[in-house]
């Protein structure tokens, strides 16, 4: 069955049905809204949230559940859902209303001090691993196994870097991958975001103020959430991530890993993604083959 058009329209409808009481509030979409879920603002103050596929349809139950949980332990804003709506008018799947948070995503030339906004960013995923983990969720298809181990994405990988043969180093690329996967974290599961990337991250007059989109989250292995200090990290900043993260060498090596996957299926052609990620790729692999271990 065809989806209805999701537009502004659509989504003042749904929520005047479902909630009378905002249904003066005016709708319409937000900038860059987002891979998994269409977006849309709702007055001034709140965001409607809906996914775009069956994928993506786990995260509204997840999000509703665990954000006000985990809001009051961590030392950013997170996404606060203060509603779930049912499906309705031939839209199959649950849908959310979140609190607006006010503030720029993360373009390179909107931070301030890059230093200050990885170490930042840092202390943050260092609180969320600090929090008890007790019943929370899994890695699965839900999330696309972020969390979990890097086996699942081994044949996607060494695909990518066949088909990338004559444009990248693959013998590098190669040594890093299976260093990835000679390890595994051995310690008890803990918080991670899952898509620790510059969209999902906000400022406000050019430091780091908050975290958003938490559809990827799980208790797990949290080198997923390392990936970025390859993505949009220089040498100096990447070390002060590192040095508020404290990850041991093998947690490293399996961020670097995760960072390097991601890029390599987007420049291989394997992978959807937006413009911003796909102009962005090749830098990521110049600085994971590059730039080594240490930094």
């Amino acid at each position: 069955m065809a989806l209805p058009a999701v537009d502004a329209a659509f989504v003042s409808r749904l929520v005047a049905a479902q909630f009378p009481q905002w249904r003066m509030l005016s709708v319409r979409p937000v900038n860059a809204g987002g891979w998994d879920n269409q977006t849309f603002h709702l007055g001034d103050h709140l965001l409607v949230r809906l996914p775009r596929d069956a994928a993506y349809a786990g995260q509204v139950d997840k999000e509703q559940r665990w954000l006000p949980r985990l809001a009051p332990l961590l030392p950013l804003e997170i996404p606060m859902p203060v509603a779930i709506g049912a499906p309705a008018e031939g839209y199959p799947w649950k849908w959310s209303i979140h609190r607006w948070i006010k503030g720029e995503t993360a373009a390179p030339e909107r931070i301030g001090d890059l230093g200050q906004f990885a170490s930042t960013l840092g202390n943050f995923l260092i609180a969320l691993q600090r929090i008890d983990p007790t019943h929370g969720p899994r890695p699965g298809p839900d999330n696309f196994y972020r969390g979990g181990p890097l086996e699942t994405y081994d044949a996607e990988t060494k695909r990518a870097i066949a088909i990338l043969n004559n444009k990248i180093d693959s013998r590098a690329a190669a040594a890093i991958w299976e260093k990835g996967l000679s390890t595994s974290w051995t310690r008890s599961p803990v918080w991670l975001h899952g898509d620790v990337s510059a969209g999902n991250l906000l400022l406000e007059s050019g430091r780091l103020i908050a975290v958003i989109d938490f559809g990827m989250l799980a208790v797990g292995d949290p080198a997923c959430d390392l990936a970025i200090a390859w993505v949009s990290f220089d040498r100096d900043s990447r070390r002060i991530f590192r040095t508020a993260i404290a990850p041991d060498s093998d947690t490293w090596a399996r961020g670097r890993a995760w960072a390097l996957w991601k890029a390599l299926i987007i420049a291989a052609g394997q992978s959807q993604t937006n413009a911003a990620e796909t102009a962005a790729c090749w830098a990521t692999i110049d600085h994971v083959l590059w730039e080594g271990t240490d930094a």
